[in-house]
């Protein structure tokens, strides 16, 4: 039986010892009322945030509740479609068209955003009609 080399001998890439103290500590599940609590802020906040802000809620929460990380993606991937969506509207500005995607996209937020919000409210999974799956 082989005896491990003292701690100043192991190679630059050798794995730390298994054992306390190593590594992050799993954060807990988030309870169901901190999941809606979030999910409704993950529809909310990119009133405020754009897109940053569900970003950040799905980065922070991963893995800490199915709900939560399908609502955050789902507000995501929304902000992202818009984005396009506004980037469209504005180059196309030097045609009419552009004005009436801009209209159009802007109304869809609102709408949408609020609608997501409620159904999180009441803790229903919701999707949005309108949006390219980025993230899956």
């Amino acid at each position: 039986m082989s005896t491990p080399p003292p701690p100043g001998d192991q190679p630059w890439n050798a794995a730390p010892p298994p054992g306390p103290g190593y590594g992050a500590p799993a954060a807990p599940p988030l309870r169901p009322d901190e999941e809606k609590t979030w999910a409704i802020l993950a529809h909310l906040l990119p009133f405020v945030a754009g897109f940053l802000a569900p970003l950040v809620i799905w980065l922070v929460f991963r893995g800490r509740g199915p709900y939560l990380e399908h609502q955050a993606k789902e507000s995501l991937n929304f902000q992202l479609t818009l984005l396009i969506a506004y980037v469209v509207g504005s180059i196309l500005l030097i045609i009419v068209v552009g004005a009436v995607i801009l209209i159009a996209a802007a109304i869809l937020q609102i709408v949408l955003q609020i609608m997501a919000a409620i159904a999180a409210s009441r803790f229903e999974w919701y999707r949005y009609p309108v949006s390219i799956r980025f993230i899956k």
